[in-house]
Parts: C-alpha cells; sequence; structure tokens
C-alpha cells in the first residue's frame, strides 16, 4: 500500500493550496481517508476525513476553509485549503483506515508565510 501526498508548498496567508493523496494497493471508496498534519513540537492532528459512506468530518480550526472531496476513478483523495493562516503550516500527511489496518502517507509540508 502506498500513499503518495502532494501539493504542499509555500503560500502567503489568505492563500490556496489543493493537496492530493493518490492511493496504490487500497480502494480509498472503501477506507475511511483522512488528513492529518503535524506542525513543529505539537501532536499529530486529524484536520479532515471522508469516510467510505461518503461522510466527513473537519477539525473545527478548519471548518469552512478546508473541504475533503474524493475521486474514485483516479482513487484519490484531496484536501482543498482556502484562507490559509499561519497557524496551518505543517506537515500534512495522507491516512487510510479500514477495519484493522491502517496507512499513513509521507507528508507533505505547507510552509504559510509571508
Amino acid at each position: 500500500v502506498q500513499l503518495q501526498a502532494s501539493g504542499g508548498g509555500l503560500v502567503q496567508p489568505g492563500g490556496s493550496l489543493r493537496l492530493s493523496c493518490a492511493a496504490s494497493g487500497i480502494i480509498v471508496s472503501l477506507n475511511d481517508m483522512g488528513w492529518y498534519r503535524q506542525a513543529p513540537g505539537k501532536q499529530r492532528e486529524l484536520v479532515a476525513v471522508i469516510r467510505s459512506g461518503g461522510s466527513t468530518k473537519y477539525a473545527d480550526s478548519v471548518k469552512g476553509r478546508f473541504t475533503i472531496s474524493r475521486d474514485n476513478a483516479k482513487n484519490t483523495v484531496d484536501l482543498e485549503m482556502n484562507s490559509l493562516k499561519v497557524e496551518d503550516a505543517a506537515v500534512y500527511y495522507c491516512h487510510a483506515a479500514r477495519f484493522w489496518d491502517d496507512y499513513w502517507g509521507q507528508g507533505t509540508l505547507v510552509t504559510v508565510s509571508s
């Protein structure tokens, strides 16, 4: 199983980025697919999840600004991030979970700075 995260980069406050997680070895629509992030000196935290049934959940800090979506045909999960804040800067990780299995991607760095 591989989860290949991409799309990170440097953006100014108020800007937007779109992260993408390309999965191989699993079917994203059968898994609960999530994006987590970890800032320096902080614990990894859940940002957003899209469950196998299609429901979504967001951290309070990103509600209304971030949108998680799934493309079953491409077997990818995206995270659209708008109105980015300095505090959104972190390494973002893709995660997949189904029953007793879970997998992590390698992370993509998001830097928010003027």
